[in-house]
């Protein structure tokens, strides 16, 4: 019998896009397949609690420390933005 686990390194690998898509398919009832950059985080139901929540697990998920300062993004493009600007940090 093969047990197959998810082990933290394989959430390391995933992108921004991937995780928040399925962070957002895990909470709400009805995600598009297609999430263009300009779609408003608060038009999908995200509420400043919900984001603070992605926030979080970004961090735990992606190993980065997002500023407790940083404005919190509209879109999920701004979204993207922000993990991959902090991703690359981490790599530098």
């Amino acid at each position: 019998m093969i047990e197959l686990t998810l082990s933290p390194w394989s959430f390391h690998h995933m992108n921004a896009t991937e995780l928040i898509k399925k962070f957002l398919n895990d909470r709400l009832d009805s995600v598009p397949s297609n999430l263009p950059p300009e779609t408003l985080l608060v038009d999908l139901g995200v509420d400043s609690l919900m984001l603070a929540e992605l926030m979080f697990e970004a961090e735990d998920e992606l190993g980065i420390e997002i500023d407790s300062d940083v404005k919190p993004p509209k879109t999920m493009g701004e979204m993207v933005s922000l993990i991959d600007d902090y991703l690359a940090r981490k790599k530098d």
